[in-house]
């Protein structure tokens, strides 16, 4: 069979365990590989940027290369093969996952239960609950959504169409390590250098077609344009600005502000300062929305994937 088929039949059906079972409850992949990169750290760290480039090359050099050899592995067996890629995409992608912590959210907000909405927020994101009130909680879980849509969907699709098992693992091995030491705590501020700077190159094409998809997609695509187009490069991070601007375009609503992190204020620039304030309502909108950029990511994926096998033919 050929690749792009295997892709395409493995891609779906990985995609499609996620929207029925959503993430593994035990003995999940993404959390063997963190207690693995953990381990390596123990080993490993050094307050230096050399020794976080070498924990980086290891961890993900080990992630894609155990995906390399058993991709080759299976690959006379055509049912092996999709089998392999269905396990491998289902393993990465987190879509349903993400949308049932947001919802959950969401439904505690309609009822009124500030406090069981507070405490759910740490499941979906790292701001400090006991800062925001119901506001906040519905912008922040929106904003979530919409960065975690990239990051839990769309860029494992984008390498997997490109790069196959090992594409697929290996983005969500830098996605992982960047949230486990890619943050600039003094800990890990010249440690985890490598891994942030990995996660920004590795997240960049899967950025920028979640954006183009929520403003087709969505629901104005001339405010997801103008959004992302003005207010996408003010925002610290180059991947999430185009995709928290797209979809706050698209959702007609104001993102971004004042956010707490750790104990640590943030004052980030309003995206789409013509919309709305975020409602609880919205939360809804922004599940949605990811739901269907996650399709048509599949999609663009399986193309993408037709296109490469055919000019290589």
């Amino acid at each position: 069979m050929r690749a792009d088929r295997v892709f395409a039949y493995g891609a779906a059906a990985g995609l499609l365990g996620d929207l029925l079972l959503g993430d593994p409850r035990r003995g999940h992949p993404v959390a063997a590989f963190g207690r693995a990169a953990g381990a390596v750290e123990r080993v490993l760290w050094r307050d230096h940027r050399g020794w976080g480039a070498l924990h980086t090359a290891v961890c993900v050099g080990g992630a894609v290369g155990l995906g390399a050899v058993t991709e080759h592995v299976v690959r006379p067996s055509r049912t092996a093969s999709v089998a392999l890629t269905a396990a491998a995409t289902w393993a990465v992608v987190g879509g349903t996952s993400l949308v049932r912590e947001a919802r959950v959210i969401g439904r505690a907000l309609e009822a009124g239960d500030v406090e069981s909405a507070r405490a759910r927020l740490p499941h979906l994101c790292g701001r400090d609950p006991q800062a925001l009130d119901a506001d906040g909680i519905a912008r922040a879980v929106v904003e979530s959504v919409a960065e975690n849509t990239s990051d839990a969907v769309v860029g494992a699709l984008v390498w997997g169409a490109f790069g196959g098992v090992p594409g697929l693992v290996g983005f969500r091995a830098v996605n992982t390590l960047d949230a486990m030491v890619g943050h600039k705590s003094e800990r890990y501020r010249r440690f985890g250098w490598a891994s942030a700077r990995l996660d920004d190159l590795a997240g960049w094409p899967g950025a920028r077609l979640t954006a183009v998809l929520a403003t087709v997609s969505g629901g104005d695509p001339r405010g997801a344009v103008r959004a992302w187009r003005e207010d996408a490069g003010k925002h610290p991070s180059p991947n999430a600005g185009p995709v928290e601007a797209s979809f706050a375009g698209a959702l007609g609503v104001r993102l971004g502000g004042t956010l707490s992190y750790a104990g640590r204020v943030e004052h980030r620039p309003v995206l789409n300062g013509q919309g709305r304030a975020v409602a609880t309502y919205d939360i809804e909108r922004a599940a949605r929305l990811s739901r269907r950029v996650g399709l048509l990511a599949l999609g663009a994926g399986v193309v993408a994937r037709a296109l490469v096998k055919g000019r290589g033919a």
